[in-house]
C-alpha cells in the first residue's frame, strides 16, 4: 500500500500545485505549462516510489517518462539539442544503468541501449566520416536495423537470465 500511494501522492500533489499554479496565473514558470511539465511530474512520481518506496522495478519507467518531458522541453529551448530517435534510446540506457545500480541487474541491457543510442546518435557523422576517408559503407548503412532485430531476439528467445 505504501509504494501505491507515494506514487499517486507525488503525481497528485504535482498536478495539483501545477493546475494551481497555471489556474492563478503564475508567470515565472509560463512556459513550462506544457504537457511535457505533465510528463515530467508523472516520471518524479515513479523515481519517488522507486528510491523512498524502495520499488526498483520503477527506475525505468521514471527515467523514461520523465526523460521524455526534459527531451521535449529542451527541444523547444535549444536549437543545438538533438531531435533524434538516439535520444530515446539513451534515455531508456539511463534507466536500465541507474536499475544496476540499484539491483545489480541489467547492465548489459543498458550497455547494449548505450552503445546503440551513440551509434543511432553520431551515424551521419560517422557515415560522413567513413565516406571522406573512401570507405563504402553502403552495406552497414542497409543491415544496421537488422542488428537490432538480431539483438532483441536473442534477449527474448535465448537469454536464461531474462525470465
Amino acid at each position: 500500500m505504501k509504494k501505491k500511494s507515494l506514487l499517486s501522492g507525488v503525481i497528485l500533489f504535482g498536478f495539483g500545485i501545477y493546475f494551481l499554479l497555471q489556474q492563478y496565473h503564475f508567470t515565472l514558470i509560463s512556459e513550462l505549462y506544457t504537457w511535457p511539465t505533465l510528463l515530467v511530474i508523472i516520471g518524479v512520481g515513479f523515481l519517488v516510489q522507486a528510491y523512498a518506496g524502495k520499488a526498483y522495478e520503477a527506475i525505468v519507467p521514471g527515467v523514461v517518462i520523465t526523460g521524455i518531458g526534459v527531451h521535449f522541453h529542451i527541444t523547444n529551448k535549444l536549437a543545438i539539442w538533438p531531435d533524434h530517435t538516439g535520444i530515446f534510446l539513451l534515455v531508456i540506457a539511463l534507466g536500465l544503468l541507474l536499475t544496476y545500480v540499484k539491483t545489480g541487474v541489467g547492465v548489459v541491457q543498458g550497455i547494449l541501449f548505450l552503445l546503440a543510442a551513440i551509434l543511432i546518435l553520431f551515424f551521419d557523422k560517422l557515415t560522413d566520416w567513413a565516406v571522406t576517408n573512401g570507405h563504402n559503407i553502403a552495406v552497414i548503412s542497409k543491415i544496421w536495423p537488422f542488428i537490432f532485430v538480431i539483438a532483441g531476439a536473442y534477449f527474448l528467445f535465448f537469454s536464461k537470465k531474462q525470465r
